[in-house]
């Protein structure tokens, strides 16, 4: 064996022995680095005549060739063995039963304002929806909302772009606007009927939905629920409101020993106006009065702007929070648990 056959044959039990890519590196700089043996053996053919110089040099240029093939295939054997030994460490048993996809279910609110909905229809309620965004009029002056109001204020009402500085536009701060559309559309409906005296539908709507006003703390939410109720008729007295409601509280929490309060307040849509409070005779919350609504007969002028003689058309409107009316049927004491999205918390309700 010659020179050049010890050197090929000494690169590949060098290679061999390397364990990890940088042991292999540094066997490579040993034969093919800028001062390797590959390197020496080429500097020495300097003293070499022509001929030898040919000679030589194709014999070193072949073994050069024999220990770069040397280099890739170990280089190869490495990557392969680290790819075993990674795939090892990530092994995956294909006869384990698969992960499930855990069921969802409705968030505590919509619950809620299903459940709302239900009870309300049994009494012969339609449900109303419409716009977030709305105008001034719908939102306040047809409300009977004076402008120096405290709720049109920027503190208190988001107002965007669109409309006009004598008509803005806002995010709605209650439904019932909803109110105002809807018993506006049923008027033209039965337009003809009303002006020639003869009887119209009584109307008797509920509209739930999301409402915005600039609040946040445990118990208010910049964004939050309100379902407001209306019913208007020849005949719809304060006596109505207060067995309608009171039948609602008694559904929706299934305690028929609850009490309800009508406490003297004022609000510009009604007159007169009453907070409705609430009591549990057991439970944590036994004894203690809580505020669920406002409520009141619909103020003359509101009947007005519903196309409607005040005169001859009456009737109540109450508007409650069912975000409020979630925490108090599930004991929840925080509104914003409602709206972090957690599912923990969100995933006891299914």
């Amino acid at each position: 064996m010659n020179e050049l056959d010890t050197l090929v044959a000494g690169a590949r039990d060098a290679f061999a022995a390397c364990a990890t890519a940088a042991d292999l590196e540094n066997a490579k700089a040993q034969f093919l680095g800028k001062s390797g043996r590959i390197t020496e053996l080429m500097k020495g053919m300097a003293q070499l005549s022509v001929d030898e110089k040919k000679t030589r040099g194709a014999a070193i240029n072949l073994a050069k060739q024999a220990i770069e093939a040397a280099l890739t295939a170990r280089r190869e054997q490495l990557a392969q063995a680290q790819l075993q030994l990674q795939l090892q460490a990530e092994a995956l048993d294909v006869t384990l039963p698969g992960r499930q996809r855990g069921m969802g279910g409705l968030h505590p609110v919509s619950l809620t304002l299903e459940r709302i909905e239900g009870i309300f229809g049994s009494m012969g309620f339609e449900v109303a929806d419409g716009p977030e965004i709305e105008t001034d009029w719908f939102n306040f002056t047809a409300l009977n909302t004076p402008e120096n109001h405290p709720a049109r204020s920027m503190h208190d009402t988001f107002y965007v772009d669109g409309g006009s500085a004598e008509a803005p536009h806002v995010l709605r701060t209650h439904t019932s606007p909803m109110q105002i559309r809807h018993a506006v559309q049923h008027v033209k409906k039965y337009r003809d009927r009303i002006d020639a005296g003869q009887s119209m539908p009584e109307i008797r709507v509920i509209a739930p939905g999301r409402t915005y006003r600039v609040d946040s703390d445990a118990t208010h939410s910049p964004m939050f629920h309100q379902c407001e109720g209306l019913w208007i008729g020849e005949n719809i007295s304060f006596k109505d409101l207060k067995v309608v409601f009171t039948d609602f509280c008694k559904t929706f929490f299934e305690s028929g020993d609850l009490v309800l309060r009508f406490r003297p307040s004022f609000f510009p849509f009604t007159e007169p106006s009453a907070e409705i409070d609430i009591q549990f005779a057991s439970g944590p919350l036994a004894g203690r009065w809580l505020e669920v609504a406002g409520s009141g007969q619909v103020h003359p002028n509101v009947v007005r702007n519903m196309g409607l003689d005040p005169e001859r058309f009456i009737g109540f409107a109450f508007g409650m929070g069912p975000d409020r009316l979630t925490m108090l049927r599930y004991g929840v004491n925080d509104l914003r648990l409602f709206f972090d999205g957690d599912i923990r918390f969100l995933s006891q309700f299914r």
